[in-house]
C-alpha cells in the first residue's frame, strides 16, 4: 500500500537521523533508494529518478536561496538589516514585535514565494532577534506561518492562480476572500500558536548568536560605520517585492502588446528579479557605502559558501519527492477520492493535504485536488472560490521531509529533525485548519 510506504519512510529516515546520527543529506538519499525498490521502481531507472528529482527541486530553488543568501549577507555586512531592525524595534518595541512581523512577512509575502520571502527575511529577523536579546524561533516562526499563508492562499502565488483559472473564478475575488481568510489564519497560526508551541517546548526556544548561511565564522558582534540611511536599506530589501509584485500586476491586470508583455514577464519571473535585486544591493550596500570590490566579494562568497547544505538538502528532499510521484502514488491518492459524495469545499481539502504530506509539493495538491473537484462543483452549486481557498489551505498542510521548505526552515531556524517536526510541521498544520474553519465559516454565514 504506498501510503504505507509513505507512512513507514518518514519513519525510517527520523530514525535514521535522531537514532543513528547518519547525516541528514546521506539518510534522504538512501531512504529515496530504498522506497524506490519498494515501489517497484526498475533498478536501471532509479538512479535516474533521483538525479532528475534533485535537479527539478534545485532548477526552482538553487538560484533563489543563492542570491538571497549574498543579498541577506550584503545587507548585514553592510547594516542594512540592522538599520531596518532598529527601525522596527523602535516603531513597534519588543511587546508588538510578532504583530509587526506578521504585518511586513504578509505584505512582503503577497508578491514572493514562501522559499524567497524566507531568505530576504531571516536576516532582519535574526538581527531583531539579536538586538532584542530573544530567541530567533519566536520571531521567525510567525513570519514562516505568514509567509505560507500567503503563498497557499493568495494570487499571484502559483497555486492559488491556476486553481481560480481551472475552477473558472475571478482572480480579484480570491484575493478579496483569500485575505478575510488569511487574517485570522496567520494570527492563529504565527503569534497564538507560537506562544503555545513555546510554553510546552521551551527548549526550542533558545537564544541563537549565530544564523546559518548568513554569519561570519567569529564570534563577534559586527561593527558598522557609515550606516546606510533606511530607505536604501528598505528598498535593497523589497526589491524582488517591487520586481515581481507590480510586474506581476502588470502582466495579469493590464492590456499589454506581445513584446512588452513578454519583457514584463521575464523582469517578474522570481529567478530573474532575484538576480537584478543582488546587482542592486552590490550598489547600494557595496560600492555606495564606499565599500572595496574585496569587501563585497567577501561577502557574496560567504553567503554561497554557508548556504550550501541548505541547497543540497533541498535537492535531497526534491529526489525523494521525485521517487513517490513516478511509484505511482499521485495516481493511488486520486483513486481513492474517485466518486466521493460530500462536500467539495472538505473533499478539495483532504484530497490537496494528503497530496501534499505524501508529495511535499503544494503546486501538485493543488493541482490534483482542483481536477478532481470541478465536476463536484457544478454537480452541488458550491461557492467556487471557497473551494480554491480550502484546496490552497490543504496544499499547506503538514510540511515535512518531502518539501524543500521543511529543510530550509530546519537549517535557518538551527533545528533538529525532532523540532522541525514539533515546530514547522504542527505549524503548517495548524495553518491548514485555520484556514479550513475560516472559510467553512464564510460558508455558513
Amino acid at each position: 500500500m504506498p501510503l504505507l510506504v509513505v507512512i513507514l519512510s518518514v519513519v525510517l529516515l527520523v530514525v535514521l537521523i535522531v537514532k543513528f546520527k547518519i547525516e541528514t543529506f546521506t539518510a534522504l538519499l538512501l531512504i529515496s533508494l530504498l522506497v524506490g525498490v519498494v515501489l517497484g521502481i526498475p533498478l536501471a531507472n532509479l538512479p535516474q529518478v533521483v538525479v532528475r528529482g534533485m535537479g527539478e527541486q534545485l532548477g526552482d530553488l538553487a538560484l533563489i536561496i543563492g542570491c538571497g543568501s549574498m543579498i541577506g549577507k550584503l545587507l548585514a555586512d553592510a547594516g542594512g538589516s540592522y538599520v531596518i531592525a532598529n527601525r522596527l524595534i523602535g516603531q513597534f518595541g519588543k511587546a508588538k514585535m510578532q504583530l509587526a512581523i506578521v504585518l511586513a512577512s504578509a505584505i512582503i509575502g503577497f508578491a514572493l514565494f514562501f522559499e524567497v520571502g524566507l531568505v530576504v527575511l531571516i536576516p532582519i529577523i535574526f538581527e531583531i532577534a539579536r538586538e532584542l536579546k530573544v530567541p530567533l524561533v519566536k520571531l521567525a516562526l510567525p513570519m514562516g506561518a505568514t509567509l505560507n499563508t500567503m503563498h497557499g492562499l493568495l494570487p499571484p502565488h502559483p497555486a492559488p492562480t491556476a486553481l481560480a483559472e481551472i475552477v473558472g473564478v475571478d482572480v480579484g475575488d480570491v484575493i478579496i476572500v483569500g485575505i478575510i481568510v488569511a487574517i485570522p489564519t496567520m494570527l492563529i497560526s504565527g503569534p497564538l500558536w507560537n506562544t503555545i508551541l513555546q510554553h510546552f517546548f521551551p527548549e526550542m526556544y533558545r537564544y541563537q548568536a549565530k544564523l546559518n548561511g548568513f554569519d561570519d565564522d567569529d564570534e563577534q558582534l559586527p561593527v558598522y560605520e557609515d550606516l546606510p540611511s533606511f530607505s536604501t536599506s528598505l528598498l535593497t530589501t523589497m526589491m524582488p517585492v517591487i520586481l515581481i509584485g507590480i510586474l506581476t500586476v502588470f502582466r495579469q491586470f493590464m492590456g499589454l502588446s506581445p513584446t512588452l508583455a513578454s519583457l514584463v514577464k521575464f523582469f517578474a519571473d522570481p529567478d530573474v528579479a532575484m538576480l537584478m535585486s543582488l546587482l542592486f544591493a552590490i550598489y547600494t550596500m557595496g560600492k555606495k557605502q564606499q565599500r572595496t570590490m574585496s569587501q563585497i566579494t567577501h561577502s557574496l562568497n560567504k553567503g554561497i559558501k554557508q548556504v550550501a547544505l541548505v541547497v543540497f538538502l533541498t535537492g535531497a528532499g526534491g529526489a525523494f519527492k521525485a521517487v513517490l510521484e513516478q511509484g505511482g502514488v499521485a495516481t493511488y491518492i486520486s483513486g481513492l477520492f474517485e466518486g466521493i459524495h460530500f462536500s467539495p469545499i472538505i473533499a478539495g481539502w483532504l484530497i490537496a493535504a494528503l497530496m501534499h504530506v505524501c508529495l511535499g509539493s503544494s503546486t501538485v495538491a493543488a493541482m490534483t485536488s482542483a481536477s478532481l473537484m470541478g465536476p463536484l462543483i457544478v454537480q452541488t452549486s458550491a461557492d467556487p472560490i471557497l473551494v480554491v481557498l480550502a484546496i490552497g489551505a490543504g496544499s499547506i498542510f503538514g510540511d515535512n521531509v518531502t518539501e524543500a521548505g521543511f529543510w530550509m526552515v530546519k537549517e535557518y531556524f538551527d533545528f533538529s529533525v525532532k523540532e522541525t517536526f514539533l515546530s514547522w510541521t504542527t505549524t503548517t498544520i495548524i495553518i491548514a485548519v485555520t484556514g479550513l474553519g475560516t472559510i467553512l465559516l464564510l460558508n455558513a454565514i
